[in-house]
C-alpha cells in the first residue's frame, strides 16, 4: 500500500501531536494564569461585610438550636 515511508510518517505524527500538545499546554505562564482565574473564580476574596452576615447567621442558628435545648431539657425534667 504505501510502505515504510508512510509507516514511519504516520508513526512521528503519532508521536509528535502529544508531544507537542503537552509542550503547548503545560507552559507555566499559562497553567500558572489559568490555575489562578479558576482559583478566583471557586473562591473569590473574602468581603468583610459578607463574614459579618454569616458569622451572625451561625450566630443565630446556635442561639436558636440552644433554645430547642433547653426546651427538650426543661420539658424532660418535668416529667420525671
Amino acid at each position: 500500500m504505501g510502505g515504510w515511508a508512510l509507516e514511519v510518517g504516520k508513526m512521528a505524527m503519532y508521536m509528535t501531536f502529544p508531544v507537542a500538545l503537552f509542550h503547548i499546554f503545560n507552559q507555566p505562564a499559562y497553567f500558572e494564569e489559568w490555575v489562578t482565574k479558576t482559583k478566583r473564580e471557586l473562591y473569590p476574596p473574602e468581603n468583610k461585610s459578607h463574614r459579618k452576615e454569616i458569622e451572625d447567621t451561625i450566630r443565630a442558628l446556635r442561639e436558636k438550636k440552644d433554645q430547642e435545648i433547653l426546651k427538650a431539657l426543661e420539658s424532660m425534667e418535668k416529667k420525671q
